[in-house]
């Protein structure tokens, strides 16, 4: 009996591309689980991730609607998306609405800053939120999810009434 028969099978029985798949396979598992590398996150070290509070502050300028001080309450939550990523949930810490204002030259020269009395401003409003949530602390700074957040970066809130975006002006790490 030969080994290898002319249509490519061993002892007549088992295809060699098929034990060639098979041993494929095997050594992928073997080194996804055995050998993870020195990666941080690899799969084999994914239990060991220490999570610490993370707070976020975040600027919504210009927030559209008749009644925003009902959406937003400080204790609640809202949803926190980071780059198109869904985070989960996270509290509302604080949240402060800001009046506009507006540069008032006065007659003797100064000038004050006055609330805006422009009619299209009235349902226009600019909002101070800071967020509580849980991340890890990397060398690079906190990560939500798996999303590093820093300064300067677009974040999107949603809510039951609402979803807008804001600017994230400061993020601490709370021990």
């Amino acid at each position: 009996m030969k080994i290898l028969d002319s249509q490519g099978r061993l002892f007549g029985k088992i295809s060699v591309l098929d034990v060639g798949a098979v041993l494929i396979i095997f050594m992928v598992l073997l080194g996804i689980f055995v050998f993870p590398g020195t990666n941080k996150n690899s799969v084999a070290q994914v239990g060991n991730i220490v999570t610490k509070p993370v707070e976020v502050d975040a600027i919504a300028l210009g927030l559209k609607g008749r009644n925003p001080e009902n959406l937003l309450k400080e204790g609640e939550k809202t949803q926190l998306i980071i780059r198109n990523q869904p985070y989960g949930e996270v509290d509302l810490k604080s949240v402060k609405f800001l009046t506009r204002k507006v540069a008032v030259p006065q007659p003797d020269g100064t000038v004050k800053a006055l609330p805006d009395p422009r009619e299209k401003e009235l349902f226009s409003r600019n909002v101070l939120l800071t967020l509580e949530g849980q991340g890890r602390v990397t060398n690079d700074g906190p990560v939500l999810g798996n999303i590093k957040v820093k300064i300067g970066m677009t974040i999107e809130l949603e809510g039951r009434d609402y979803n807008f975006n804001a600017s994230v002006i400061d993020v601490r790490v709370r021990e």
